[in-house]
């Protein structure tokens, strides 16, 4: 059967490739060949060329034909290829026959059948089996030579035939357990690779936690009382570590290092992630990082708030500043940020939008 992503026993076997569409077209050259060795004593070629059509066609319906079972309607029509072929051949081959290559279409049909076993289909490749015997038998009653020479003729595919029904229920099962056993592996790997990632995030922060807090850690437990730049220096650390844990969307080196220098310099910053940058594409998020790192080096004092929406809001992220006067920027999901001027009281009696990469106003539409 199909499974769900679609694969089966035809991705087990490469029925999907190249090679397997190769073999159809050396299946229909095959017979071409046959044909044009076998063909000059026929009393009409014609028959014999709708043969190589008809074969030619099961082959590659068997190839290309999607799903698993293979769909009813297509294997009906596949299963009539040993009946139609032999009925068209043995219409214009000499009686008795000159040479047992003109009977071509008995192999060629026997290979059909074996691969409607492995598509899901093995009652009716017995059946098309079965309709060719029953052809060939009553072609040879009818030309004197008797039905059991007929059956002579053709009973002998039933070997290949029984071969493959020994692989549709054999190996065609196991197909099933195949795929669940590397999809099982599948996610065993993809659960080792998460868990070493969580596990190599987690060093690494520990890492950073200790280059940036050890050192204060240490004069703190020396017992030496602290320096009041020291203390301005512990403030300014569990700010940082704070931004890390709400804000890790904008945890970039120059971001940190602006607000950083901003807090040094007296102003509040705030900075909070509601996870509506965490898909953004990388030069849209450099695009807003750098108009926030010009803000904050622009800012002598006063608080500001920088905030990362949720996702499908209509601006991507906030930065309100509070100084001289009341300033709310807004960003766009392209990165362009549209200001809005205001005093304390009301936010919001002026707007213009500013491409970040030229600093240049555009009037809003």
């Amino acid at each position: 059967m199909t499974r769900p992503d679609g694969r089966d026993v035809r991705d087990l076997l490469g029925m999907h490739s190249r090679a397997a569409r190769f073999m159809a077209a050396c299946f229909a050259l095959t017979c071409v060949i046959s044909v044009a060795y076998t063909s000059s004593d026929v009393r009409a070629v014609w028959p014999m060329v709708l043969a190589i059509v008809v074969c030619s066609t099961a082959a590659f319906t068997l190839v290309l034909s999607r799903g698993d079972p293979m769909p009813l309607g297509q294997s009906l029509l596949v299963s009539l290829t040993g009946a139609v072929t032999s009925g068209l051949v043995l219409s214009v081959v000499p009686v008795p026959v000159n040479d047992m290559t003109q009977l071509w279409m008995f192999g060629m049909s026997t290979a059909v059948f074996t691969f409607m076993c492995v598509r899901g289909r093995t009652a009716l490749a017995w059946l098309g089996l079965g309709l060719m015997v029953l052809v060939t038998a009553i072609w040879s009653s009818t030309t004197g030579q008797g039905a059991m020479y007929g059956v002579s003729l053709t009973v002998i595919n039933a070997g290949p035939v029984l071969m493959s029904t020994f692989f549709a229920y054999t190996i065609r099962p196991q197909a099933r357990v195949i795929y669940e056993l590397r999809e099982q592996s599948t996610q065993r790997i993809a659960s080792a690779s998460a868990s070493a990632a969580v596990l190599e995030e987690r060093d690494a922060q520990l890492d950073r936690l200790d280059l940036l807090a050890r050192p204060l850690l240490e004069r703190v437990a020396s017992g030496i009382p602290l320096t009041t730049a020291e203390r301005q220096e512990c403030e300014l650390l569990e700010a940082q570590l704070r931004d890390s844990l709400r804000a890790p969307v904008l945890q970039q080196t120059d971001v940190i290092d602006a607000v950083h220098a901003a807090r040094n310099r007296g102003v509040e910053v705030v900075l909070l992630d509601d996870h509506g940058m965490d898909d953004t594409n990388p030069a849209v998020r450099d695009r807003i990082h750098s108009s926030i790192v010009r803000e904050l080096t622009a800012i002598t004092r006063g608080k500001v708030t920088i905030r990362i929406l949720p996702p499908r809001r209509t601006a991507m992220a906030t930065m309100l500043v509070d100084a001289e006067d009341v300033r709310r920027i807004e960003f766009d999901h392209n990165g362009m940020q549209l200001v809005r001027q205001g005093d304390r009281g009301e936010l919001g009696t002026s707007s213009m939008s500013v491409d970040p990469t030229t600093d240049s106003a555009v009037d809003p539409e």
